[in-house]
């Protein structure tokens, strides 16, 4: 039994309240020195924002922030900082224009005189620092000429500057190499061993359990269990974070699969912003028509990496993809759109819409030209294909001249999908469809997609919630830093499963994943897979 004289950090009934919605509920939490605790919890079951109070970025609706036993407000960041609790944040918190030092002493610089800033003690203290996570970089390197990798180096470096008492990483090892989490949990071992306490937040269960010295479980924003790490293992976690019921607010399509329709053959895709890291690593899968295929995987996992390569937005390294027998690896985006393969990107507000143009004119933008007819646009075929589209897809407008910016998300979501539909597509590809809408945008987007599968269309979808994994493809990749590590068709396994293979775990626990064939990225290991 820990004494309280161990505990450092905590949070007390804290509720956190966003509109009507509730992102935390009564949270009792506790940090210990010299120990490192595994948060761990589903996509939306308030981590983050459990992170974001602790260490002074937001403050609780109700409930309080113990600190040394004592209720403590921070005012600020900074102000938590002062008193010794530090946070990496999983969304990068750095100046792109400033150097690496500058970086890492911003507001703290070291001072030579009154007025004067000692550079050449900050170069080296950094140098020092980045060494000690095995990063050889120049401290006066420009942030934003980093990869995304080093840039969270940086950001871990700037942390463990500050000799924090408490240490919150909220994923932090999701840009990273193999290599550089092998330095990280180095690090994190040696100021555990030196009385810092560790709050480490992963959404990798088998990586964060070799870490960690104890572990606590939020569930639908409520802390529902904790433990010592050394009495559980991936199945414990796991069946604490998901015991719950969604209902099943998801279509079922009815449609036949026919020929094939897609098809890749041991693709590699480097990660754009980091070449040395593959996002895809020698995947192959076929999806034919009227398949409604999914791919689910955890942050860092190269599902959206997949389908921009496959749209022609980032080159691949190797391999081949065909659309019906025709290569494409060498046509571009627009190319691969007359083919018959569009894609509706993961972040619709700064890749889906102009946010200053009317629904219409955002609908009917990447198929203009089916309504050129002698280097004229006929506005009349423009307004018809969009109005029965407006009708297709359900958008809530006052019609085709209503702004794209005045409509609610989950409509701004379904204009994004129609523009991609009036191209006339073969093979759609969805990155996230769901994310940031509401549950009835959300079950008519997948009714959408289900109605297209029936008409012939393949689809090819990325999720990151469990639940939508499990209820809507007719069958499910997995995917888990680049490799294919599981095939499921819909009905054959469970989130527990799901969760276990996503996570990359290797131990016999829950040994379900099934063998996959590169060449035709088929599943030979489970009944009913293929």
């Amino acid at each position: 039994m820990r004494t309280p004289t161990t505990t450092v950090l905590s949070a007390r009934d804290v509720t956190k309240v966003y509109g009507d919605t509730h992102v935390l509920r009564d949270v009792d939490f506790d940090v210990a020195a010299g120990r490192v605790t595994a948060l761990f919890g589903e996509n939306g079951a308030g981590k983050s924002t459990l992170m974001r109070i602790l260490s002074g970025i937001e403050h609780p609706t109700t409930g309080h922030v113990e600190l040394d036993g004592e209720p403590v407000r921070f005012a600020s960041p900074r102000d938590a900082a002062d008193q010794g609790v530090a946070i990496v944040h999983q969304g990068l918190n750095l100046c792109p224009n400033l150097s690496i030092q500058d970086n890492l002493f911003l507001a703290r610089e070291i001072r030579g005189g009154r007025w004067v800033i000692d550079r050449s003690s900050q170069r080296a203290t950094a140098a020092a620092v980045l060494h000690s996570l095995e990063e050889y970089l120049d401290p006066d390197r420009l942030v934003g000429d980093l990869t995304p990798g080093e840039q969270q180096i940086v950001e871990i470096s700037r942390a463990l500057l500050q000799e924090a008492r408490v240490l919150i990483m909220d994923e932090p090892t999701s840009a990273l190499t193999a290599p550089e989490v092998k330095a990280l949990f180095r690090v994190i071992k040696e100021l555990a061993s030196n009385g810092v306490a560790i709050v480490y937040v992963s959404a990798h269960l088998e990586e964060a359990l070799e870490i960690a010295d104890d572990v606590a479980v939020l569930r639908d924003g409520r802390l529902v269990a904790t433990a010592d790490a050394d009495n559980v293992g991936v199945r414990w976690v796991v069946e604490r974070m998901t015991d719950r019921d969604q209902g099943d607010r998801f279509p079922r399509c009815a449609a036949v699969a026919g020929e094939e329709l897609l098809t890749l053959r041991d693709l590699v895709v480097a990660d754009p912003a980091n070449p040395g890291r593959l996002a895809v690593d020698g995947l192959s899968l076929a999806v034919r028509e009227g398949e409604i295929v999914g791919i689910y995987g955890l942050t860092g996992s190269g599902r959206t990496e997949l389908l921009e390569a496959l749209a022609g937005r980032i080159p691949s390294q190797s391999g081949r993809i065909l659309l019906s027998g025709t290569p494409l690896e060498r046509a571009g985006i627009r190319d691969r759109v007359g083919l018959g393969m569009v894609l509706v990107p993961g972040n619709r507000r700064r890749d889906g819409l102009v946010q200053t143009m009317s629904v219409g004119e955002n609908l009917s933008l990447a198929g203009l030209g089916a309504f050129v007819r002698r280097l004229l646009l006929c506005r009349d075929r423009e307004r018809d294909a969009v109005c029965r589209m407006i009708t297709d897809i359900t958008v809530g407008t006052g019609g085709t001249e209503a702004s794209v910016a005045s409509l609610s998300g989950g409509d701004q979501q379904k204009v994004v999908i129609g523009r991609a539909l009036l191209t006339a597509p073969r093979v759609l590809l969805l990155d996230e469809p769901s994310r940031g809408i509401d549950v009835g945008a959300r079950t008519d987007i997948f009714e959408l997609i289900a109605a297209q599968a029936e008409r012939g269309l393949a689809v090819l979808f990325t999720t990151s919630d469990a639940e939508e994994a499990l209820r809507v493809p007719d069958r499910l990749l997995v995917l888990a830093r680049g490799v294919l590590v599981g095939e499921f068709r819909r009905g054959t396994t469970t989130r527990e499963e799901l969760l276990k293979v996503s996570s990359g775990s290797t131990s016999t626990d829950m040994d379900i994943a099934p063998d996959i064939d590169r060449d035709t990225g088929t599943s030979t290991a489970r009944d009913g897979a293929g």
